[in-house]
Protein backbone atom coordinates (compact mmCIF):
# COMPACT_ATOMS: atom_id res chain seq x y z
CA UNK A 1 0.00 0.00 0.00
CA UNK A 2 1.07 3.33 -1.15
CA UNK A 3 -1.47 6.30 -0.34
CA UNK A 4 -0.93 9.73 -1.60
CA UNK A 5 -2.76 11.98 0.84
CA UNK A 6 -3.90 15.11 0.12
CA UNK A 7 -6.02 18.07 1.52
CA UNK A 8 -6.66 21.84 0.57
CA UNK A 9 -10.15 22.63 2.44
CA UNK A 10 -8.37 25.03 4.96
CA UNK A 11 -5.91 26.93 4.55
CA UNK A 12 -3.27 25.04 4.60
CA UNK A 13 -2.04 23.06 0.98
CA UNK A 14 -0.70 19.40 2.81
CA UNK A 15 0.77 16.34 0.90
CA UNK A 16 1.54 13.27 2.45
CA UNK A 17 2.86 9.81 1.18
CA UNK A 18 1.80 6.54 4.01
CA UNK A 19 2.87 3.09 3.11
CA UNK A 20 0.30 1.29 5.02
CA UNK A 21 2.09 1.56 8.40
CA UNK A 22 3.69 5.16 8.77
CA UNK A 23 3.63 8.60 7.12
CA UNK A 24 7.28 8.24 5.01
CA UNK A 25 7.03 11.60 3.72
CA UNK A 26 5.12 15.01 4.16
CA UNK A 27 5.26 18.80 3.21
CA UNK A 28 2.55 21.74 4.73
CA UNK A 29 2.70 24.96 3.80
CA UNK A 30 -0.51 27.36 5.01
CA UNK A 31 -1.21 29.86 2.21
CA UNK A 32 -4.80 30.34 1.91
CA UNK A 33 -4.77 31.94 -1.84
CA UNK A 34 -2.25 30.02 -3.47
CA UNK A 35 -3.76 26.49 -3.17
CA UNK A 36 -3.57 26.06 -6.68
CA UNK A 37 -0.38 27.33 -7.47
CA UNK A 38 1.63 25.24 -4.57
CA UNK A 39 -0.46 21.44 -4.61
CA UNK A 40 1.45 20.42 -7.54
CA UNK A 41 5.12 21.52 -6.55
CA UNK A 42 4.08 19.77 -3.18
CA UNK A 43 3.17 16.20 -4.50
CA UNK A 44 6.37 16.60 -6.40
CA UNK A 45 8.58 17.22 -3.13
CA UNK A 46 6.68 14.78 -1.40
CA UNK A 47 7.65 12.08 -3.77
CA UNK A 48 11.38 13.17 -3.95
CA UNK A 49 11.25 13.25 -0.37
CA UNK A 50 10.41 9.36 -0.13
CA UNK A 51 12.31 8.14 -3.15
CA UNK A 52 9.26 6.92 -4.97
CA UNK A 53 7.34 7.74 -9.07
CA UNK A 54 4.08 8.86 -8.97
CA UNK A 55 2.94 5.35 -10.73
CA UNK A 56 3.67 3.27 -6.93
CA UNK A 57 0.94 5.30 -5.89
CA UNK A 58 -1.88 2.12 -5.28
CA UNK A 59 -4.90 4.92 -4.06
CA UNK A 60 -5.22 9.08 -3.71
CA UNK A 61 -6.68 10.56 -0.53
CA UNK A 62 -8.62 13.56 -0.08
CA UNK A 63 -10.35 15.63 2.27
CA UNK A 64 -13.49 16.67 1.27
CA UNK A 65 -14.29 19.68 3.84
CA UNK A 66 -15.89 21.61 4.87
CA UNK A 67 -14.55 24.02 2.99
CA UNK A 68 -14.47 27.23 0.77
CA UNK A 69 -15.36 26.77 -2.75
CA UNK A 70 -12.35 27.74 -4.57
CA UNK A 71 -9.69 26.04 -2.77
CA UNK A 72 -11.97 22.59 -1.80
CA UNK A 73 -12.16 22.25 -5.53
CA UNK A 74 -8.42 22.14 -6.15
CA UNK A 75 -7.44 19.12 -4.03
CA UNK A 76 -10.54 17.03 -5.36
CA UNK A 77 -10.24 17.67 -8.95
CA UNK A 78 -6.65 17.25 -8.64
CA UNK A 79 -7.07 13.83 -6.41
CA UNK A 80 -9.70 12.67 -8.90
CA UNK A 81 -6.88 13.56 -11.73
CA UNK A 82 -4.45 11.10 -10.15
CA UNK A 83 -6.40 8.65 -9.82
CA UNK A 84 -7.92 8.63 -13.29
CA UNK A 85 -4.15 8.91 -14.64
CA UNK A 86 -3.55 5.77 -12.53
CA UNK A 87 -6.20 3.64 -12.74
CA UNK A 88 -6.10 3.56 -8.51
CA UNK A 89 -9.25 4.27 -6.25
CA UNK A 90 -9.47 7.51 -5.24
CA UNK A 91 -11.24 7.70 -1.05
CA UNK A 92 -12.27 10.87 0.54
CA UNK A 93 -12.02 11.81 4.25
CA UNK A 94 -13.50 14.58 6.39
CA UNK A 95 -11.16 17.14 6.70
CA UNK A 96 -12.77 18.03 10.53
CA UNK A 97 -12.15 13.62 11.07
CA UNK A 98 -8.83 14.67 10.11
CA UNK A 99 -7.95 17.08 12.72
CA UNK A 100 -9.28 15.20 15.18
CA UNK A 101 -7.17 12.64 14.15
CA UNK A 102 -4.30 14.59 14.74
CA UNK A 103 -5.70 16.64 18.00
CA UNK A 104 -3.84 14.38 20.47
CA UNK A 105 -6.86 14.72 22.97
CA UNK A 106 -7.44 10.79 23.75
CA UNK A 107 -10.68 11.38 25.91
CA UNK A 108 -13.21 13.17 24.77
CA UNK A 109 -15.73 14.78 24.07
CA UNK A 110 -14.19 17.84 22.27
CA UNK A 111 -15.16 20.15 19.04
CA UNK A 112 -13.29 21.06 16.11
CA UNK A 113 -13.64 24.08 14.74
CA UNK A 114 -12.30 25.10 11.18
CA UNK A 115 -13.17 28.97 10.11
CA UNK A 116 -15.71 29.56 7.64
CA UNK A 117 -15.73 32.85 6.96
CA UNK A 118 -18.33 34.87 7.07
CA UNK A 119 -17.77 35.14 11.16
CA UNK A 120 -19.19 31.22 11.07
CA UNK A 121 -16.98 27.98 11.60
CA UNK A 122 -17.40 24.28 10.60
CA UNK A 123 -17.67 22.96 13.09
CA UNK A 124 -17.82 18.83 14.51
CA UNK A 125 -18.13 17.36 17.70
CA UNK A 126 -16.40 13.81 18.72
CA UNK A 127 -15.93 11.30 21.21
CA UNK A 128 -12.66 10.37 20.60
CA UNK A 129 -10.25 11.20 17.99
CA UNK A 130 -11.82 8.93 15.48
CA UNK A 131 -15.72 8.81 16.62
CA UNK A 132 -17.40 11.69 15.30
CA UNK A 133 -21.05 12.00 17.17
CA UNK A 134 -22.39 15.55 15.60
CA UNK A 135 -21.93 17.61 12.65
CA UNK A 136 -20.29 19.09 10.54
CA UNK A 137 -22.37 21.74 10.16
CA UNK A 138 -22.05 25.39 9.41
CA UNK A 139 -22.91 28.24 12.54
CA UNK A 140 -21.69 31.16 14.05
CA UNK A 141 -20.43 30.84 17.11
CA UNK A 142 -22.23 32.62 19.13
CA UNK A 143 -25.39 30.15 17.95
CA UNK A 144 -23.74 26.77 18.82
CA UNK A 145 -22.39 28.24 23.08
CA UNK A 146 -24.48 26.10 24.48
CA UNK A 147 -23.45 22.90 22.78
CA UNK A 148 -19.89 22.87 23.01
CA UNK A 149 -19.53 24.58 26.68
CA UNK A 150 -16.64 23.43 28.77
CA UNK A 151 -15.00 21.44 25.68
CA UNK A 152 -11.47 21.63 24.28
CA UNK A 153 -11.54 22.95 21.24
CA UNK A 154 -9.50 22.38 18.13
CA UNK A 155 -8.56 23.99 14.95
CA UNK A 156 -8.09 27.78 13.48
CA UNK A 157 -11.86 28.44 13.86
CA UNK A 158 -11.60 27.60 17.66
CA UNK A 159 -8.83 30.19 18.12
CA UNK A 160 -10.84 33.32 16.39
CA UNK A 161 -13.58 32.79 18.74
CA UNK A 162 -12.19 32.64 22.48
CA UNK A 163 -15.52 33.48 23.91
CA UNK A 164 -17.17 30.44 22.34
CA UNK A 165 -13.99 28.23 22.76
CA UNK A 166 -12.07 28.75 25.38
CA UNK A 167 -9.95 25.63 25.55
CA UNK A 168 -9.15 26.22 21.99
CA UNK A 169 -5.54 24.43 21.22
CA UNK A 170 -3.60 23.09 17.97
CA UNK A 171 -3.05 22.09 15.52
CA UNK A 172 -4.80 24.89 13.63
CA UNK A 173 -5.00 23.71 10.15
CA UNK A 174 -5.49 19.93 8.67
CA UNK A 175 -2.25 18.04 7.78
CA UNK A 176 -2.11 14.94 5.14
CA UNK A 177 -0.50 13.00 7.22
CA UNK A 178 -3.20 12.63 9.73
CA UNK A 179 -5.78 12.27 6.83
CA UNK A 180 -3.24 9.10 5.36
CA UNK A 181 -3.03 7.46 8.78
CA UNK A 182 -6.85 7.70 9.27
CA UNK A 183 -7.67 6.46 6.09
CA UNK A 184 -5.35 3.45 6.61
CA UNK A 185 -6.28 2.59 9.51
CA UNK A 186 -10.25 2.21 8.03
CA UNK A 187 -8.81 0.65 5.19
CA UNK A 188 -7.03 -1.89 7.41
CA UNK A 189 -9.53 -2.71 9.33
CA UNK A 190 -12.40 -3.18 6.25
CA UNK A 191 -14.16 0.49 6.59
CA UNK A 192 -15.61 2.35 3.91
CA UNK A 193 -14.52 5.74 4.01
CA UNK A 194 -16.20 8.48 1.73
CA UNK A 195 -16.61 9.39 -1.51
CA UNK A 196 -14.17 12.31 -3.09
CA UNK A 197 -17.15 14.72 -3.45
CA UNK A 198 -16.51 18.12 -1.84
CA UNK A 199 -18.79 18.78 1.08
CA UNK A 200 -19.95 22.70 1.27
CA UNK A 201 -22.59 22.85 4.33
CA UNK A 202 -23.74 26.48 2.51
CA UNK A 203 -24.74 27.53 -0.76
CA UNK A 204 -22.44 29.08 -3.43
CA UNK A 205 -22.10 32.90 -3.81
CA UNK A 206 -22.29 32.91 -7.22
CA UNK A 207 -26.41 33.40 -7.81
CA UNK A 208 -28.07 33.17 -11.31
CA UNK A 209 -29.42 36.66 -11.17
CA UNK A 210 -33.55 37.24 -10.43
CA UNK A 211 -36.04 38.82 -12.91
CA UNK A 212 -33.05 39.62 -15.35
CA UNK A 213 -34.25 40.55 -18.81
CA UNK A 214 -34.19 37.86 -21.59
CA UNK A 215 -33.47 39.08 -24.75
CA UNK A 216 -34.43 37.20 -27.47
CA UNK A 217 -33.89 37.48 -31.18
CA UNK A 218 -37.20 39.22 -33.18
Amino acid sequence: MLLLALDTATPAVTVALHDGTSVVAESSQVDARRHGELLLPAVDRVLADAGVRLDAVTAVVTGVGPGPYTGLRVGLMTADTFGLALGVPVYGVCTLDGLAYASGIEDGPFVVATDARRKEVYWARYEDPRTRVAGPAVDRPADIAEQVAGLPAVGAGATLYPETFPDARGPEHVAAAALAALAAGKLAAGEELLEPRPLYLRRPDAQVPKNYKVVTPQ
